[in-house]
């Protein structure tokens, strides 16, 4: 009767995982079969029973049984499946909880996030996602838990089960054109925000067209779930992994292509000190599916991500979307507080009579995935991070970065004379750039991902200065700087091949913002972080529309951030370019080193410290670096008026 939910879905997964070498880099977790007492933890027992009683039916009985319920088939193979994808995952929530593995995926089916309490629904039997967030708040004591469902159909079986419960933020983006599209839910559309003690912890963003693409996950993230997500601080976060929202899929008719899912994974990896567990839900292009799986599990192991494809700019249907999701959300979150009033974006649609419509371009998705695969992935270098020795460094940098020797002093002068003589103009400038030299021509020459060289504080800027002109002459074509602190050098950024972004207490005199040159006036609360609104909605929505081949992040003198700020702005650098990122620190900054050196060998998730919600004035300087550059930068399009769009 259905011939799109098939056993195939998890051997091609499989297999696909295989070819790239990914099974045997994983700890394999051995699948159980969920308990009664697990699965009566969300659902009622007479839906228990229902579902044991199918296991004896002939054919005619389960046909019977099924026509109960809204597109669900009954096999008499159907519970027990169900009952192994109920205790998968929660293998995979104890082994990551007992701290046995640092996160994981579940390839499971039946899927879950359809089912309800008392009711089989959309191909679930029993909600795994659902019954994991229970089993870990019962066992682990946990409080909050997040879970994000980027499965193309809207689980309205997970917000039924939490929507009066404050302890569970559930976040679902889905194909609902104006309630036409299944399972054409009122309750599936940006207003239905939770009820009782739990409004606010529900979150609906409905795609009203489709052919939404990479840009339109990465903005709904940027300027929805980030923010939420990091103001509710999560201790864990469950993803109900649908890929039937990524290219090919007959079901989703989406536009996303696979890397996406490495870039949202790596974001969501950010989050409860890491602990993040991945489970299949939806996904029906087999070869689509299967790449999909593969990104997300190279992210979770640690893997570079590889650079995210297609125009950065949101379409205005999903634009509209993020302004009516934030409208419903102020009255709920402090981060919403000062944003001021969100006018209606569908009454601007209908007062100007203006109709966006994306076009679905038939393709044959499995071709062109051959070679879109080809072109994005690249080969992993051999070390993760590198910097020079310098004495005592064994004892301030983890143990997995790579120690090198800095480039000799001839050779240094020769390069800088032939190259950077009008930027270095004393001999005890051109005498420290040993450090930044051999460390970026390593990153430079992909024999290392990324890595941090430390620079006397009266140096910094002529060797940041001179790190920018080194990668842009080597030939990368976009090299993003964000530098924090005062950068009393700053280059010429006139041809566009470097973008910087200086982050300063106070208004840098020499220069006015432009489009590759932003100054971004920011002093942290003293009271802890509040600069992931900073982060989330500026910074990295200009570096994701800049697409840089090269991050530089510089920290100089009199540096506005803490060290959690500055964390939290390598960590989630971190996916941009191909995860080539050169840190360049003062050398007197040893606890700030040791943070951002963990930051990049993806130690952990470093501790990004207390959340504190930014003030008026804050909220205010944002919102005036977004009206004036998100026509240069348009991923910082998030609200506004429709003539902004056109």
């Amino acid at each position: 009767v259905c011939d799109i939910e098939v056993p195939e879905r998890l051997t091609s997964s499989y297999e696909q995982l295989r070819s790239y070498h990914l099974v045997e880099r994983c700890v394999h977790v051995p699948a159980r079969e969920g308990s009664e007492e697990e699965i009566l933890l969300v659902h009622s027992l007479e839906h228990l029973e229902v579902a044991k009683s199918t296991q004896t039916m002939n054919e005619e009985e389960l046909k019977r049984v099924s026509e109960n319920y809204d597109a669900f088939f009954f096999h008499p193979s159907t519970y027990r499946c169900a009952r192994l994808a109920v205790g998968a995952t929660l293998q995979l929530v104890d082994a990551v909880l007992a701290g046995k593995v640092r996160n994981g995926m579940a390839l499971v089916r039946p899927p879950g996030h359809h089912s309800q309490r008392n009711a089989a629904n959309g191909f679930c039997l029993f909600n795994n996602v659902a019954i994991a967030a229970e089993y870990a708040k019962l066992k682990y004591g946990l409080r909050r838990i997040l879970i994000v469902d980027w499965d193309v159909h809207h689980g309205q079986g997970t917000q039924y089960i939490f929507e009066e419960d404050p302890s569970v933020l559930y976040f679902s983006w889905h194909r609902y054109e104006h309630q036409e599209f299944w399972p054409s839910l009122k309750e599936s559309d940006y207003d239905a925000v939770g009820l009782g003690k739990g409004k606010g912890f529900n979150i609906n963003l409905p795609w009203n067209k489709v052919g939404m693409g990479n840009s339109d996950y990465l903005a709904a993230f940027f300027h929805v779930l980030l923010p939420m997500a990091f103001e509710f601080d999560p201790q864990l976060v469950i993803v109900s992994s649908g890929y039937d929202s990524g290219i090919g899929d007959p079901e989703g008719q989406m536009n996303a292509t696979p890397e996406v899912f490495a870039h949202l994974t790596h974001f969501l990896m950010q989050l409860a000190n890491g602990k993040l567990c991945v489970i299949l839900e939806g996904g029906y292009h087999l070869k689509s599916l299967g790449e999909s799986v593969c990104m997300t599990v190279k992210t979770l192991l640690g893997d570079p991500i590889p650079q995210i494809t297609g125009e950065m700019a949101p379409c205005l249907s999903a634009v509209e979307s993020i302004q009516n999701v934030r409208a419903a959300h102020k009255p709920y979150w402090k981060w919403l507080a000062y944003e001021g009033s969100f006018s209606s974006f569908k009454q601007m649609l209908l007062i100007n009579g203006f109709i966006q419509k994306l076009k679905i371009i038939k393709i044959n998705t499995k071709r062109f995935l051959e070679l879109h695969m080809k072109n994005i992935l690249f080969p992993v270098p051999p070390i993760k991070t590198a910097a020079t020795g310098s004495e005592g460094s064994e004892h301030f940098l983890p143990e997995q970065v790579q120690l090198v020797k800095e480039m000799d002093k001839t050779e240094i002068k020769a390069l800088v004379s032939g190259f950077y003589a009008d930027l270095v103009k004393e001999d005890k400038t051109l005498l420290s750039l040993g450090s930044m030299f051999v460390i970026l021509d390593k990153i430079l020459k992909k024999e290392v991902c990324n890595g941090i060289a430390a620079s006397p504080t009266a140096v910094l800027s002529a060797a940041v200065a001179v790190a920018l002109r080194h990668s842009v002459r080597f030939g990368f074509q976009r090299v993003l700087c964000v530098f924090v602190g005062d950068m009393q050098m700053i280059p010429n950024t006139e041809d566009g091949k470097m973008l910087i972004i200086n982050i300063c207490e106070k208004e840098q005199s020499t220069k006015t913002s432009c489009k590759h040159y932003i100054s971004l006036n920011w002093k942290e609360d003293a009271e802890g972080n509040d600069f992931f609104s900073a982060v989330l909605g500026f910074i990295l929505p200009v570096a994701y529309s800049y697409q840089p081949n090269l991050t530089v992040i510089a920290v100089g003198p009199n540096r506005s951030l803490g060290i959690s700020g500055i964390s939290l702005l390598v960590a989630l650098l971190h996916g941009l370019a191909e995860s080539r990122i050169f840190a360049m620190i003062e050398d007197t900054e040893r606890s700030l080193m040791h943070s951002v050196a963990k930051a990049l060998v993806g130690a952990s998730a470093p501790p990004f410290g207390i959340y504190v919600p930014p003030t008026q004035e804050k909220v205010n300087k944002i919102k005036a670096l977004r009206d004036q550059f998100q026509q240069e930068w348009k991923m910082l399009q998030c609200s506004g008026k429709l003539s902004d769009f056109i």
